[in-house]
């Protein structure tokens, strides 16, 4: 997208299945992604945010699900998500010192809409993830403000920036600089076509162990540059996962947790410093926040569609990662912190991917 080289530019093709227009989240109709993106000096964070249909969110909530796979993380929204299986807002991600400033201004980008909440019904659940940036941003400067979120919030769009953008801007995969990186995957069934959109922020991995599509990548890269010391992995990877398959928020979770065989494929082993956490939901179905007079009714796949989802969400969990390093640029960050990009390296020493 906007003329980045991804990873099937290198030759690399990902699984079986065929890929959405975008190959993107935004394949999926109605999600669109807005990003802010703060890159000077020690400054080196942003926002992304997913906004899951053009409609109110809040009126008309989407079935959603978590999951957590390695639970270091400060995530914000779970809870009620996984309590009532339901998104009523955008999702958002960032830094992790700036999940309170990304939810202030979610916060009030519902308000606005909403002049009920809080008044004649509830509050509304934020949902904000986060990854740490702290070695190339100074995290504590906490740059991001709620004009930013906002920013992000309002200006969305089909196509967006990877690599070193938005919540990405900071971000480290596999010692290398990582950032955000999405792919969508087409399932046929025999009740018609469906799409599984992924968008991840990688923060995670030691070069070592990085594989393109089963290519022991890493370690040749690290034997190339003559790597002695290895990096260790206290990073973490926000998986966002959306979809247009009708599904149950329980069918729901069980795809989401099929994320982790395409973040396996790529290397990952799932460190104890490092948080997986994903969102996912589901356009196929709009709940009504008012409570109509009759029974709600809405359709879902049969169990044995379920496989196709499990492929679909791993082949593009495995190509988002790897969209996210080769798209990345080279950053110097706080107090001169820097990391390669794998595009680089893979120039400077003649590596081929296939």
């Amino acid at each position: 997208m906007l003329g980045q080289k991804r990873i099937r530019d290198y030759g690399v093709q990902i699984g079986r299945l065929e890929t959405g227009k975008y190959n993107a989240i935004t394949d999926v109709a109605g999600i669109t992604v807005g990003q802010v993106t703060l890159s000077e000096g020690n400054m080196q964070t942003g926002v992304t945010a997913i906004i899951p249909h053009p409609g109110n969110t809040f009126k008309e909530k989407l079935i959603a699900s978590s999951h957590v796979i390695n639970g270091f993380g400060k995530s914000m929204g779970t809870i009620q998500i996984n309590e009532l299986g339901t998104l009523e807002t955008p999702i958002l991600l960032t830094n992790t010192l700036s999940i309170g400033t990304a939810a202030d201004g979610l916060i009030e980008y519902m308000l606005e809409d909403n002049p009920e909440i809080g008044r004649t019904t509830g509050t509304v659940n934020p949902i904000v993830g986060e990854c740490n940036d702290m070695f190339l941003n100074d995290v504590r400067a906490r740059f991001v403000e709620k004009e930013h979120v906002l920013e992000a919030l309002n200006n969305t769009s089909t196509e967006f920036l990877e690599g070193v953008a938005g919540a990405g801007t900071g971000m480290l995969c596999y010692s290398l600089k990582g950032g955000i990186g999405t792919a969508s995957r087409l399932m046929e069934m025999d009740h018609g076509t469906y799409t599984m959109g992924v968008l991840v922020v990688t923060n995670f991995g030691i070069l070592s162990d990085l594989r393109v599509n089963g290519k022991a990548v890493g370690q040749e890269l690290k034997e190339a540059i003559l790597q002695t010391k290895e990096e260790q992995d206290k990073g973490s990877i926000m998986m966002v996962v959306g979809t247009d398959l009708p599904v149950s928020e329980r069918q729901l979770n069980r795809i989401l947790k099929r994320t982790v065989t395409g973040l396996s494929r790529t290397g990952s082993i799932i460190t104890t410093g490092s948080g997986e956490v994903v969102f996912g939901f589901s356009t196929a179905t709009k709940i009504p926040h008012d409570k109509p007079s009759e029974c709600l009714s809405y359709s879902t796949i049969h169990e044995e569609d379920m496989d196709l989802a499990f492929r679909a969400v791993g082949e593009a969990i495995e190509e988002a990662v790897l969209n996210s390093l080769v798209t990345a640029t080279h950053v110097v960050g706080r107090d001169g912190n820097e990391r390669p990009a794998l595009q680089d390296l893979l120039a400077q020493y003649n590596i081929k991917l296939v």
